[in-house]
């Protein structure tokens, strides 16, 4: 009887040993320093390593989207051994940091997504000229993680009048067959980039780059063609006008080089022969512009270009009146006559200088060609 009972125990004997072996290798749940969820509640599984069975209990509510909560060490042993999960190895850590992950969408984004749905309709032009403006003040957006799709436009409306819109949109989600609804109301104009005046300019001020900065104004504000900075700078205005307005291209003008009454510098230039002399304009004008100017030294009115500031040229002879006939309408050459050469230096000084003596101005004189009578016919 005693060699039966030894017996029974050595085999339970040996049967016990390879399972306390397998004990042995069961690694014991540890706790974590740093947890990241994504869902709205933080499980034993995401707390610790080797959970078991346990891993999918949920302990705690998830931080808000997007933050980072901390839990002291003591804490969440207390919550774990309420939920029957105990011997939960620690090592030195004293408090575990939560980490909820979310997807943020940026107000840009927002607005950029808007405008591409209202893009070249309703009226409106390209999407990086229309300003969004939500109705209620929204900033950074964040969802859970698993809405990882784009946004979706499925529903647009728009008031032209009013500029208001209504605009839904749809994310596909990787945890829901459902996509994740948003819809966003507002206001949403079409804008133009314009120059606009920095500070009160006068008619006769000619701009700088310091007096022009560039602005985005809605378009409707803009009547025309709105002026760009490069092509304002060096300009003048038609009119004097106030800081902050926008400049259109009606508005600018080439700047006068040449005034009303100013005294200028009259050139005369035909081929090989370049004179100068003073003059008075006639008539205002910019680069480019024909103007009438007085000789002051022959007192005849001539038609130039403005070259420069203050400076008219005359390409070849340009006089108001009419320079004398050489030759009467009823007058005829004879055969054998050749009219005479034309003095072109004296033409010019009679031109351009006015002559100092009588001798001169027998020269400056175009040479009358001979003429005779033609006999009367007889009847």
């Amino acid at each position: 009887m005693i060699r039966t009972t030894l017996a029974t125990i050595s085999v339970l004997c040996a049967l016990a040993l390879p399972a306390r072996a397998a004990d042995d290798f069961i690694a014991a749940p540890t706790l974590r320093a740093s947890v990241t969820v994504t869902s709205d509640v933080v499980r034993v599984g995401d707390l610790i390593d080797n959970a078991g069975s346990a891993a999918l209990i949920p302990v705690y509510r998830s931080p808000d989207l997007g933050t980072t909560g901390a839990l002291p060490v003591a804490q969440v042993l207390s919550v774990l051994r309420g939920k029957q999960v105990i011997g939960v190895m620690t090592g030195d850590i004293k408090e575990v940091q939560v980490t909820r992950l979310a997807r943020t969408l940026l107000n840009k984004d927002l607005e950029n997504a808007v405008a591409s749905a209202l893009e070249r309709r309703f009226g409106l032009g390209d999407a990086a000229n229309i300003t969004v403006t939500f109705d209620r003040g929204i900033s950074d957006m964040r969802l859970d993680a698993s809405n990882s799709g784009a946004l979706q436009p499925v529903a647009t409306r728009y008031d032209a009048r009013s500029g208001r819109f209504d605009v839904a949109f749809e994310i596909v989600n990787d945890s829901n067959p459902t996509p994740t609804k948003l819809r966003f109301t507002g206001n949403a104009i079409e804008t133009v980039e314009v120059a606009v005046l920095a500070r009160d300019i006068d008619r006769a001020d000619i701009l700088k780059s310091s007096d022009v900065a560039l602005e985005r104004r809605p378009k409707a504000e803009v009547a025309g063609e709105a002026a760009s900075r490069d092509r304002v700078i060096g300009m003048q205005l038609r009119r004097p006008m106030r800081a902050g307005t926008p400049i259109r291209v009606a508005d600018i003008v080439k700047p006068d080089f040449v005034s009303r009454d100013q005294s200028v510098t009259v050139i005369y230039q035909v081929p090989g022969i370049y004179l100068t002399t003073r003059g008075k304009a006639l008539e205002s004008g910019a680069e480019g512009d024909t103007v009438s100017v007085l000789n002051l030294q022959t007192k005849r009115t001539l038609t130039g270009t403005v070259t420069a500031r203050g400076q008219i040229t005359v390409q070849g002879a340009s006089q108001s009146a009419p320079m004398p006939a050489a030759v009467e309408q009823t007058s005829s050459l004879k055969r054998d006559e050749a009219p005479a050469p034309v003095d072109t230096a004296a033409l010019l000084r009679n031109l351009v200088q006015a002559p100092a003596s009588p001798a001169q101005i027998a020269q400056a004189q175009i040479p009358q060609v001979r003429v005779t009578q033609a006999p009367a016919k007889s009847e």
